[in-house]
């Protein structure tokens, strides 16, 4: 555990303190509660094809989450958040960890993820991970129109062809 803080699956009663979270850290573009329920409705049963997971202190405080959908071989890297005072805890790779571990359950080949290019701090954990740049989105966040940096990883022990399909 880093400082007390332990990962489990994000459930629904965790959807108002995790919008809480994504309405301080991400106040331009921050996810709706819909859209965390249409993900939570993909991430049980065996037909699953997301994992959303939360990081809670020892006091019961949702201090990070994280999610990750997977279909046909690609994973994606929906979102992964953590609250400002557990920055510099290791936190953020304990989060891409947990993905990342699910993404070789889901069988997935590659994962990708779009994250700010005004975002140094998160771009520099994916590339701890292997994770390369392959490409911008123009305006992906809105409402400010910041451009996505597109990044992708190879997952160990699998090979895909030369466009990455």
């Amino acid at each position: 555990m880093t400082g007390g803080v332990e990962l489990r699956e994000m459930r629904w009663w965790d959807i108002a303190p995790v919008l809480a979270l994504e309405d301080e850290l991400f106040p331009e573009d921050a996810w709706s509660a819909g859209m965390f329920w249409s993900e939570l409705a993909h991430a049980r049963g065996p037909r699953a094809t997301r994992r959303y997971i939360v990081a809670e202190n020892g006091e019961g405080r949702l201090v990070g989450y994280a999610g990750l959908a997977a279909a046909g071989g690609l994973g994606d890297v929906q979102t992964i958040a953590v609250a400002r005072d557990q920055w510099g805890t290791g936190l953020g790779a304990r989060l891409l960890t947990d993905l990342l571990q699910h993404a070789t359950a889901f069988e997935c080949e590659e994962v990708l993820l779009e994250v700010r290019v005004d975002n140094t701090r998160a771009q520099k954990l994916y590339e701890r991970f292997g994770f390369e740049p392959i490409g911008f989105r123009r305006g992906y966040y809105q409402p400010g129109n910041v451009d996505a940096l597109v990044m992708r990883l190879t997952v160990q022990g699998t090979e895909t062809d030369s466009d990455g399909c």
